[in-house]
C-alpha cells in the first residue's frame, strides 16, 4: 500500500467504499476561527495500543481493524482548566465522517468536554478541523503495512517531509513503548499554528523514541 493522505488511508484500511470521499467533501469546509493558541494533532499507531494495553483491546479500533486513529487535536494554552458543558453532538452526516479516524463515540464526547473550553469553536467546528487537517497529511506507507517494520525515526521522518513538502522537520514528534525486544512506534504528534499551518513543536511535546523503531503490523 502506498502513501496517502490520513483520513484516506485509514479508510481504505477499513475497506470503507469509496462512496464515503463524499461525505469528506460535504463536511470539510475550512474552518474559520482566531485562535490565540497553538495545536497538537495526536495520530496514534492502533495496533500498538491494542496490543501494548489491555484497556484498548475492547475499544472499536480495535476490534474493526484500524490501523491509525486521531486520539485529538490538542490546544497549547497556559489555561489551567479547558473543561467545556457546551455539547458535542454532531450531526449524523459529520459522525459518520468523524467515526472514520476517531471511531469510539464516548471517547470523543469525553475528549471535546475536557478541551472544548480553550477551543474558540464549537463540537462541530472543530472536528470538521480535525476532518480537514486529516485529510491534508500524507503518511509514509509504512505506518499501515500489515508485518512488522523497523526503521530509524530519521528515514520515516524524511519520508513524512518527502510527501509534505509544507511540513517542516521540527513540527513532527515520535512516541514509543519500550517492551522487552523493541521500541514499539505508539504515536506521531503534529503541530499547527491557530491557522491551520504546520509548524515548529513547542519544547513541551517531546520525542520519547530511541534511533531506531519498531512499527508494528495490521493485525
Amino acid at each position: 500500500m502506498g502513501d496517502g493522505n490520513l483520513f484516506m488511508k485509514i479508510m481504505k484500511d477499513r475497506r470503507v467504499w469509496a462512496g464515503s470521499v463524499a461525505l469528506v467533501v460535504l463536511t470539510s469546509s475550512q474552518a474559520a476561527f482566531a485562535a490565540p493558541t497553538d495545536y497538537v494533532m495526536d495520530v496514534q499507531m492502533v495496533p500498538a495500543l491494542c496490543s501494548l494495553y489491555q484497556e484498548y483491546a475492547k475499544k472499536r479500533k480495535c476490534l474493526e481493524g484500524y490501523s491509525l486513529n486521531i486520539s485529538g487535536l490538542y490546544p497549547q494554552t497556559t489555561s489551567q482548566n479547558c473543561t467545556t458543558n457546551s455539547s458535542a453532538k454532531l450531526s449524523p452526516l459529520q459522525s459518520k465522517v468523524v467515526a472514520r479516524i476517531m471511531p469510539d463515540d464516548n471517547t470523543r464526547t469525553i475528549l471535546w468536554r475536557n478541551i472544548g473550553g480553550c477551543v474558540p469553536m464549537n463540537a462541530s467546528q472543530y472536528f470538521r478541523t480535525i476532518i480537514n487537517y486529516a485529510d491534508r497529511l500524507k503518511v509514509p506507507a509504512e505506518l499501515t503495512e500489515q508485518e512488522n517494520i523497523t526503521i530509524s525515526v530519521d528515514t520515516l521522518r524524511a519520508k513524512f517531509l518527502k510527501i509534505n513538502p509544507q511540513l517542516p522537520g521540527n513540527a513532527l514528534r515520535f512516541n514509543c513503548q519500550q517492551t522487552q525486544s523493541a521500541s514499539v512506534l505508539t504515536s506521531i504528534k503534529v503541530c499547527y499554528r491557530p491557522n491551520g499551518n504546520y509548524k515548529s513543536c513547542p519544547a513541551n511535546i517531546i520525542n520519547t523514541c530511541p534511533k531506531t523503531v519498531t512499527i508494528k503490523g495490521t493485525y
